[in-house]
């Protein structure tokens, strides 16, 4: 039986948990970070995600399947996550940093694409580390099912782009947790305050997550400071963290904003387990799966 998003919400160790998934990511993104800087926002999470269901879904024999610019566009542009130029812009900067390449013969239209070897690894590893979390809340064998199996991985990742996709409340973040997800590299920075958060215990109001540093933060994950304070600004101006007394070396982060986070997160991993469950356990639909329109359907 799949966990819902109220299940996960309501366990008393998904903040927990969360934090140490942040923590991951953070590890990974040191990894490749100009990989994960360019995935870091919530835009770009979508667009990655329906990119790599299209190339693992690619059938040779469907005419225009695959990881092609017209696939993606109809996609992205139907549930309106971006626009028409942004799914050209997103392509162009993978193919330009050799996260993608073109299959078969360049000057045939359409072009399509697939992704290299460090994209492929880091996407399943993003998988593995959520099921990680989804084994820690209730003792499943989630991600050493995929160890055993990893060719799972290619079934499973086009279920979650397709659920996500067509989820009202995944694509639609809490306005002040849009406030840094639909920002650039938006991501990185809230993993980082969760990851920090859950270091500590809560006061009355909120985490004590320490000093932040905005010239090292945004040298780190490679944004610009003057961006990085801006978005920090509004943070405080919406309620989502302050410092105290005017204090620099003790910024509370509000418990009620990362309630709306962990809550708007167990939406995302309830895609991802019931995804999991579609093709590993005994999840059966009462009407077929949705297709978002792309050739071959995603």
């Amino acid at each position: 039986m799949t966990l819902s998003s109220s299940d996960i919400v309501g366990h008393p160790q998904f903040a927990t948990a969360l934090g140490a998934y942040a923590g991951k990511l953070r590890g990974q993104f040191d990894q490749s970070p100009r990989l994960s800087r360019m995935l870091a926002s919530h835009q770009r999470w979508l667009l990655s995600q329906a990119a790599f269901a299209l190339q693992l879904e690619y059938d040779p024999t469907q005419p225009g399947s695959g990881l092609t610019t017209t696939n993606l566009r109809e996609i992205i542009t139907s549930n309106n996550s971006a626009s028409r130029n942004t799914v050209l812009n997103f392509l162009d900067q993978l193919l330009s940093y050799k996260f993608v390449r073109i299959v078969g013969d360049p000057n045939r239209r359409p072009k399509r694409y697939e992704a290299t070897e460090l994209p492929t690894r880091a996407m399943y590893q993003w998988l593995v580390t959520n099921l990680e979390l989804l084994d820690y809340l209730d003792g499943g064998d989630r991600a050493e099912t995929l160890a055993a199996e990893p060719d799972l991985f290619r079934l499973i990742q086009p279920q979650i782009a397709r659920h996500a996709c067509l989820n009202p409340s995944w694509l639609e973040p809490p306005p002040r947790v849009a406030l840094f997800l639909w920002t650039e590299a938006g991501g990185l920075v809230m993993d980082e305050l969760v990851r920090r958060a859950m270091e500590h215990s809560p006061g009355s109001d909120g985490y004590d997550i320490g000093r932040i540093d905005a010239r090292v933060m945004a040298e780190h994950f490679m944004i610009s400071r003057t961006h990085l304070q801006r978005l920090f600004r509004r943070a405080v101006e919406t309620g989502c963290l302050y410092w105290p007394d005017g204090d620099r070396n003790h910024c509370i982060l509000n418990r009620d904003f990362l309630e709306e986070y962990c809550g708007w997160q167990a939406i995302k991993f309830s895609i991802v387990d019931f995804a999991y469950e579609r093709i590993c356990g005994p999840v059966r639909l009462g009407k077929p799966d949705p297709r978002l329109g792309a050739v071959g359907g995603l």
